[in-house]
């Protein structure tokens, strides 16, 4: 199973659901991340609608401009379907995510990079 599949999530690899009194709950990683300084940049985005791939987009190519102009770690989570592990339809597996993951997993913006202000002169001693 994999870190983010949904408590009771019956899937083919695993048939019996998770069973969080076993393997835990599931890793919500950008809230883990957005709780530390350093990351600048911390996003999930889903990709169950074509409105939601437009916007998926714009935020990787963010991610990635910020990356490569190093100014600062960048994390994106990307909520997606898949139907034929989860044993659904395409048009179930889209309504499920969005029914049971994105309640537990928000699409939202958890930390947007902006400069920082230049850092003051230090202070010269008399």
């Amino acid at each position: 199973m994999a870190p983010t599949t949904m408590p009771g999530q019956v899937t083919t690899t695993s048939p019996k659901g998770r069973d969080v009194n076993d393997v835990g709950y599931p890793v919500r990683m950008c809230e883990l991340l957005a709780s530390l300084r350093t990351p600048g940049f911390i996003e999930r985005v889903a990709v169950h609608t074509p409105q939601q791939v437009v916007k998926a987009r714009r935020v990787l190519k963010t991610a990635f401009e910020l990356q490569r102009d190093n100014k600062c770690f960048t994390f994106v989570e990307v909520l997606s379907t898949c139907p034929t592990n989860w044993g659904l339809t395409p048009f179930e597996a889209t309504k499920w995510l969005q029914e049971h993951m994105v309640p537990y997993y928000p699409v939202q913006s958890f930390k947007r990079f902006e400069e920082a202000p230049a850092a003051a002169e230090p202070a010269k001693e008399a």
